[in-house]
C-alpha cells in the first residue's frame, strides 16, 4: 500500500479540486491510501458520503500564501497544511507528497523537514515537457536554485538520469546543458564549468542545446540552473498558450475555416492535449529522501489526479533511493 500526504489548501482551487482527485485516485487505485492536510471542518464537509477507509483528514488549519516568506512563515505556521504534512513526511507516516501551493513553502519546507538525501547539496524541480517526438523530456532545474554551482548541475544531471531510466524507462538516457549555443566553449563561467563537470558524470552526456530545441526530442534530460530553466518553462507555456489562441482565432474566422476545423478536430484535440500541462502531473522534487511533485498552482482536478498518481509511481519505484544509491556512487 503507497501512502501520499496531500495538501488540501494549497493551489489556486484548492480544497474542492483536491478533494475531488483524491477521491478518483483512491477510487481508481486499491493500493493507493491518501491523507488530506486541511481545515478539518472543510475537508470533511467536502468528503461527505466520498469518505473511504482509504482517505482520511488531518486537521492543519493554517496556509501558507504565495506572498509570504517561505522559510518564515514555516517557522510561524506551525499548522500550515504543508508544514503539519511535510512534517509527518519526514517521521515517516507517509510514501510522499504532494502539494499545489506557494513553490517557495513546499521547497522550504521539504528542505528543512523532509531533508535532502546525503550527499545531495542541492534539491531540484523537474517538471517533464512534451516533445515532437512523442516522447517527454526532463527538465531539471525549473526554479529551485536561481543561483547554482557547477557540481549541481552535475548532481541535477545524475538526478534526471535515474529518474528518466528507473521510472519512465528511457535506456541510457541523453544527458544535455541548456546554453546559447552547441559548442562546447559557450556559455558563461557557470555553463562552461558545468560543462566540463558533466563529461566526467556517469551519464549519457550528448553535450550542448540550444532553447530552440527544447521540445526537438533529441534529448532526455536537460540541466541548467533554476533561473534559466524558470524562463524558458515559462516561455514553452506561454509560447504554447498564444499558439492555440491564434490557431483557435483563424480557424474560426470565416465559415470555410469553421467548416475545415469540423474535419481536422480530432488532430487539433490530440495537438492541444499534448500541450496540456494537466496531462502531466507537476514538476518532481529530486534530492529529497522521499518523493514529492509540487503540482501547478492553477491545477484543476485532471491536473492534480495526475500529480497525485505521479507521486504513486515515484514512490513505488522507490526513485529517493535509487538517487541516493546513484549519488553516492557518481561523485
Amino acid at each position: 500500500m503507497t501512502k501520499l500526504l496531500i495538501d488540501a489548501m494549497g493551489g489556486d482551487h484548492a480544497p474542492q479540486i483536491v478533494v475531488d482527485a483524491a477521491v478518483d485516485a483512491v477510487a481508481a487505485y486499491k493500493d493507493l491510501e491518501l491523507v488530506l492536510y486541511g481545515d478539518e471542518a472543510i475537508l470533511y464537509k467536502l468528503l461527505s458520503g466520498k469518505k473511504t477507509d482509504r482517505l482520511s483528514v488531518v486537521h492543519a488549519p493554517q496556509v501558507i500564501e504565495n506572498n509570504e516568506a517561505p522559510v518564515l512563515a514555516i517557522r510561524r505556521k506551525k499548522d500550515a497544511s504543508v508544514v503539519v504534512a511535510m512534517r509527518d513526511l519526514a517521521e515517516g507516516k507517509g510514501d510522499g507528497f504532494v502539494g499545489a501551493g506557494s513553490t517557495g513553502a513546499v521547497l522550504s519546507a521539504a528542505t528543512l523537514l523532509a531533508k535532502r538525501m546525503p550527499g545531495v547539496q542541492r534539491p531540484a524541480l523537474a517538471p517533464l515537457l512534451p516533445t515532437l517526438t512523442d516522447s517527454q523530456v526532463l527538465l531539471i532545474d525549473c526554479g529551485a536554485n536561481v543561483d547554482c554551482k557547477p557540481e549541481w548541475l552535475a548532481q541535477f544531471a545524475v538526478m534526471g538520469s535515474v529518474y528518466m531510466s528507473k521510472v519512465m524507462g528511457v535506456h541510457q538516457p541523453r544527458v544535455a546543458l541548456l546554453n546559447n549555443g552547441v559548442e562546447e566553449h559557450k556559455g558563461d563561467a557557470l555553463a562552461q564549468e558545468a560543462y566540463e563537470l558533466l563529461k566526467k558524470t556517469p551519464v549519457n552526456f550528448v553535450g550542448n542545446l540550444e532553447a530552440r530545441e527544447t521540445l526537438s526530442g533529441d534529448v532526455d534530460v536537460i540541466v541548467c540552473d533554476g533561473f534559466v530553466g524558470n524562463v524558458a518553462l515559462k516561455s514553452v507555456e506561454g509560447t504554447a498558450l498564444v499558439m492555440s489562441k491564434m490557431l483557435k482565432r483563424e480557424l474560426t474566422s470565416s465559415l470555410i475555416t469553421k467548416i475545415g476545423a469540423a474535419i481536422v478536430k480530432p488532430a487539433l484535440n490530440r495537438f492541444k492535449s499534448k500541450l496540456d500541462y494537466s496531462e502531466k502531473g507537476g514538476a518532481l522534487l529530486l534530492g529529497i529522501t522521499k518523493a514529492i511533485i509540487k503540482a501547478h498552482g492553477s491545477s484543476q482536478k485532471k491536473a492534480y489526479y495526475n500529480a497525485i498518481i505521479q507521486c504513486k509511481e515515484m514512490a513505488d519505484a522507490e526513485v529517493p533511493q535509487m538517487i541516493e544509491r546513484e549519488i553516492q556512487h557518481a561523485l
